[in-house]
């Protein structure tokens, strides 16, 4: 298997407070990979951290083999900017709360990026697409802007956007956690398709019963750790980690 994504011995501080320590993960080519945790436990900081939004304190970073940060003498030092740019257009990032374009229209939304950045087509931008939105079930709302559209279209709007430049590894942070349960399950239908087509995934996660189901691997994070990890029959259903029996079972009972 070809490591699509690499970070090694990862710190992240926010003032004098560390948020991520010595943290390692790896994520092959065609893996759904299900990071899972309490609020505070350092996911959303380690998503940031990979998709360039943040800078890491110490560690590196590496896609397809590409240095995008490497750790001397205990400090992460970052690429220039040419290969940042080409790191950053090996992924595609879905944050919770759509981050779309409102003055746009939904085409318009999804065809932005490569056309701007890179500096693409535009004809063929557009069937790309329309093609996009037609997979994600919005043929019907190319010319409609993002207010006229419900929570879960939006969602879908932005997955589209993410596919649009061509990833070759695509980044979900809690990507249902702004919609009530019915739009939910439109999403996870969504990403599972996503799967069944190999595409390579990092997904932030509540949702047990869907990280079990469409990840080949899950990660518990607590307290900027990585406590356990492994296939999700092993974390979700026969954890060994006692931080993580116990999250488990709390989320059980709400």
């Amino acid at each position: 298997m070809n490591s699509l994504l690499e970070i090694r011995h990862c710190r992240k501080n926010f003032g004098g407070n560390t948020v991520l320590t010595d943290l390692n993960l790896n994520v092959e080519q065609s893996q759904v990979l299900s990071i899972i945790g309490p609020s505070g436990s350092g996911k959303s900081t380690l998503l940031r951290c990979a998709t360039l939004l943040e800078t890491m304190d110490g560690g590196d970073l590496i896609y397809d083999g590409v240095y995008a940060a490497k750790d001397q003498d205990g400090n992460a030092v970052y690429a220039g900017n040419a290969t940042l740019q080409q790191v950053r257009n090996m992924f595609g990032l879905v944050f919770q709360n759509f981050n779309l374009f409102p003055h746009y229209s939904v085409l318009k939304n999804v065809m932005e990026a490569p056309i701007l950045v890179q500096k693409r087509e535009k004809r063929e931008v557009e069937w790309e697409a329309r093609d996009l939105l037609e997979q994600m079930g919005l043929s019907d709302k190319a010319d409609a802007y993002p207010y006229q559209l419900s929570g879960g279209q939006q969602q879908r709007v932005s997955i589209a956007r993410a596919l649009a430049m061509n990833p070759k590894i695509l980044f979900f942070d809690e990507p249902t956690s702004a919609l009530d349960p019915e739009l939910t399950g439109e999403i996870l239908r969504v990403i599972r398709k996503l799967a069944e087509k190999k595409m390579t995934m990092v997904i932030v996660t509540h949702e047990m019963a869907f990280a079990r189901d469409v990840s080949d691997w899950v990660v518990f994070m607590n307290g900027g750790v990585i406590i356990e990890q492994g296939k999700p029959s092993d974390v979700i259903d026969h954890p060994s980690q006692e931080r993580t029996i116990q999250f488990l079972r709390r989320i059980r009972e709400q």
